[in-house]
């Protein structure tokens, strides 16, 4: 890699690394911060459904914008917005302002994602770029799943409110490299934004997502649960619609017509949406159920992590020669071998025979996953559209995890308890098999010719 090439790997591994962390580590301080603030579980979805519920709905939003004010406008934007909602949520008094920040966090969080995985596809081509893809992959991955080791350190011995404290230091080196790296924006000519578009996927994922959540408190009878729950279905509805008749639609229809892009964004929903729940629910069993501290609850997953870093890049080259479909069917029912594992888990648990089993399969399949998945759906876009390609991957993925745990509370049903959670573990488990299945039906390796430098040195 070139200086320039490294700088900008650095800089969109560090951006999504802020969004996904702090997606993450929320998951660890929840039973600290509803001790502290009040709240019983549909409290604790809120807060993190708040985030997923602005940041699925604007990522859309946020690739049009980068097409129009550029892309690293939008990503300093982003950071900067992401950097003043977390210093916000550090010090808010009541659970209710968490939330409300916690929506204008996903704002901020909508603008990170898509325009630093944009810059890494239109500054790598070929078995260059699914390297690249790799190593980001491998990151914010971590990030994804160390985020519940980091949340434990810092509720056990300081406080929950430095999980979202702490997202300053990052940010702050993000912004310096920016600067160093002295990039000049591009704009697409005539780019305008899909501002009903962006009204109608708002009310059309936060309805139906609140009705999910609040029915077990008002039941499905109530019209708070039925009005906001048929408005955003009709919404949602309406915004499909919308997006095939608008001049500059959020969701280019048209870029489903690719098979791998769209079986691809089809596997994402079923495995993002499996690993949002067993992020959220594992941790919190582990507390609350097993009595783990938060720290060793956490350092559970570590071994996901490890092996994200270490294993992303390797199966990134390897899909880059060989192609995406066998590491994206293996690794999804790997993934959930490892969580039917965890059902040896009772009231009372044993972390080396009853969790770290389940952990390393489940590290493997992930790691097996995620990098060829992501390449697999930039790969079947046009360069010129791989910023709302992007977009678009991101979106699903966190959309699929907003439903999932909104979900939760329908599986749970009341309490969680150990057969509630093992309820959840077998939800998880399918999820995972349907969408490596999906992968093996769907997904089509690229013909050789197209697979770029994938000689010996590819998944180095």
């Amino acid at each position: 890699m070139t200086r320039s090439e490294r700088l900008v790997l650095v800089i969109a591994v560090l951006a999504s690394f802020v969004a996904f962390l702090d997606g993450s580590v929320i998951n660890v301080a929840l039973p600290a911060l509803g001790e502290e603030l009040g709240g019983g579980l549909s409290t604790q979805q809120w807060v993190v459904d708040a985030y997923l519920i602005t940041l699925g709905s604007l990522i859309l939003l946020a690739g049009s914008l980068s097409d129009l004010f550029g892309r690293i406008v939008i990503l300093r934007a982003g950071l900067i917005g992401f950097g003043v909602a977390s210093v916000l949520i550090a010090v808010a008094p009541s659970a209710e302002l968490v939330i409300v920040l916690r929506a204008l966090q996903g704002v901020a969080g909508a603008l990170l994602v898509p325009s630093s995985l944009a810059i890494i596809t239109s500054t790598f081509r070929g078995g260059a770029q699914a390297r690249a893809i790799g190593s980001w992959t491998a990151w914010t991955s971590a990030a994804f799943l160390a985020g519940p080791f980091l949340g434990g350190l810092f509720v056990q011995f300081l406080s929950w409110r430095w999980v979202f404290a702490i997202n300053v230091i990052p940010i702050t080196v993000t912004l310096v490299l920016l600067a160093a790296l002295g990039h000049r924006d591009e704009r697409r000519p005539g780019a305008r934004v899909d501002v009903l578009g962006a009204i109608l996927g708002v009310v059309g994922l936060g309805g139906p997502v609140f009705a999910l959540i609040e029915q077990q408190n008002f039941g499905w009878g109530s019209p708070v649960i039925l009005v906001p729950f048929i408005v955003g279905v009709v919404s949602f509805a309406a915004f499909l619609w919308w997006q095939s008749r608008a001049a500059s639609p959020m969701l280019p229809l048209s870029l489903f017509r690719e098979r791998n892009f769209s079986a691809g964004n089809i596997a994402t929903a079923f495995v993002y949406a499996a690993l949002s729940v067993s992020g959220f629910i594992v941790v919190i069993y582990l507390q609350q159920v097993a009595g783990f501290p938060p720290t060793l609850a956490a350092l559970a997953f570590l071994p996901v992590s490890i092996a994200n870093v270490l294993l992303s890049r390797v199966f990134g080259g390897l899909s880059a020669r060989f192609g995406p479909r066998f590491f994206m069917t293996v690794g999804p029912l790997l993934a959930g071998v490892g969580h039917l594992l965890f059902l040896s888990m009772g009231a009372e648990v044993d972390y080396w025979t009853q969790v770290l089993p389940g952990v390393l399969v489940f590290s493997v399949g992930i790691s097996m996953t995620v990098a060829p998945l992501t390449a697999a759906i930039l790969g079947a876009v046009p360069a010129e559209q791989s910023g709302i390609g992007s977009a678009v991957n991101n979106a699903v993925a966190r959309v699929a995890g907003l439903v999932a745990i909104a979900l939760l509370g329908i599986i749970i049903a009341t309490t969680l308890d150990v057969e509630s959670f093992h309820r959840v573990l077998i939800v998880t488990a399918a999820l995972f098999v349907v969408g490596g299945l999906v992968s093996l039906i769907g997904i089509r390796n690229p013909a050789r010719g197209s697979r770029e430098d994938a000689g010996p040195g590819a998944e180095q």
